[in-house]
């Protein structure tokens, strides 16, 4: 007669390991606090950029976990002409008018769908260019790393080389591409002897790899600067460029569409770059370099709004405001507008992936 078998023992489960939770962002900004943003940098007491929260400490940042951190870069140590734009982060938070956040064209609030904050200036003290450049990129790379798009206010164009440097850190160099407006192409390979300047950092850039040649593209350069030597370096990166000649017989928006996709070839992310000299003077006199024969307002925020909602844009920045030579705050007024552009157009990509609008964000 056959022995009874012993019955197998019972397979021990493995372990479920729990799925982590996400805490829920924490922002809180406290009736006091709320109550002077929603007064206005008018009569509140709070002037930050669109009266969004002041978000300046990273254990802050990182129980607000916004969606955009705009932040200023008071540096123009680099400016060859007329010197103020350090005056720039002030007077957008500051100087242009209360506009309005419901977005007509894209029939929404663009804060019930994106989450921004202002977390201050860089430091960038009296006379020191190298560690104002440091503490710049610091501070960008403070926003970038915690998957936060960094929205830079300038300061003279040499903040982009600290700014761009701090992205690409991010998303790996030769990852990112640029869409640069601008009447100058900034990629001089020094200026009176300085690699530190505001006609240098697109060379910088370049040269570090940081963002490559041929996903750098240009529009709207005009004028008589730089020379051949200059153009001639610029064609051996592969860079690419649109004179404003193209600009004006073709449309930006057809400009627009050419340059989208030349950034974006073999690269996953997108860096715009506005200096606001790219306007014709009569929308944006005040600026340290006024180059006659430039884009028109118009067109320019239509063509901000397009890059946000049809890239993966992942930083941005306006340079080159000097409100010294502004007349009735039009450059102000167009350089804000851009930036709210931008916002708007990323609030739209959210709303268009089905995400929903979140009730505790603070509103104005």
């Amino acid at each position: 007669m056959p022995s009874p078998t012993t019955p197998p023992e019972p397979a021990t489960p493995e372990p479920v390991t729990p799925e982590p939770v996400t805490p829920a962002p924490v922002r809180d900004v406290g009736p006091g606090y709320r109550e002077q943003l929603e007064q206005g940098y008018v009569f509140g007491s709070v002037l930050t950029f669109g009266q969004r929260p002041l978000v300046v400490e990273e254990a802050q940042l990182d129980a607000w976990r916004p969606d955009v951190a705009v932040l200023g870069a008071p540096f123009d140590l680099g400016t060859t002409n007329r010197p103020g734009a350090r005056f720039g982060p002030r007077a957008l938070r500051t100087n242009a008018y209360e506009p309005g956040t419901f977005h007509l064209d894209l029939g929404l609030e663009i804060f019930d769908w994106l989450e921004v904050v202002d977390v201050g200036d860089a430091y960038c003290p009296h006379g020191r260019v190298e560690a104002s450049l440091d503490n710049i990129k610091a501070k960008v790379a403070s926003v970038v790393n915690r998957g936060i798009v960094p929205i830079t206010i300038g300061g003279d164009h040499t903040v982009t080389w600290p700014a761009a440097t701090a992205v690409a850190d991010r998303y790996g160099y030769g990852r990112v591409g640029m869409v640069h407006f601008d009447a100058h192409a900034d990629t001089a390979d020094t200026i009176d002897g300085n690699l530190a300047s505001h006609g240098t950092p697109m060379r910088r850039l370049i040269e570090s790899g940081a963002i490559p040649g041929r996903n750098f593209v240009q529009i709207g350069l005009r004028g008589y600067w730089p020379g051949q030597d200059v153009w001639d370096w610029m064609a051996e990166q592969g860079m690419r460029w649109h004179l404003m000649d193209e600009v004006h017989r073709r449309g930006l928006d057809s400009v627009l569409t050419d340059a989208i996709g030349e950034a974006m070839d073999g690269v996953d992310h997108l860096y715009v770059s506005v200096d606001i000299d790219s306007l014709d003077p009569a929308y944006a006199p005040g600026t340290g370099t006024p180059e006659p024969g430039g884009l028109a307002s118009v067109d320019m925020v239509r063509a901000m709004r397009r890059l946000a909602m049809e890239t993966p844009l992942v930083a941005f920045d306006v340079m080159e405001v000097a409100p010294a030579y502004d007349h009735a705050d039009c450059t102000v007024n167009v350089a804000h507008r851009l930036i709210m552009e931008i916002l708007a157009g990323l609030a739209w990509k959210r709303r268009q992936r089905g995400e929903q609008p979140s009730a505790d964000r603070p509103r104005r």
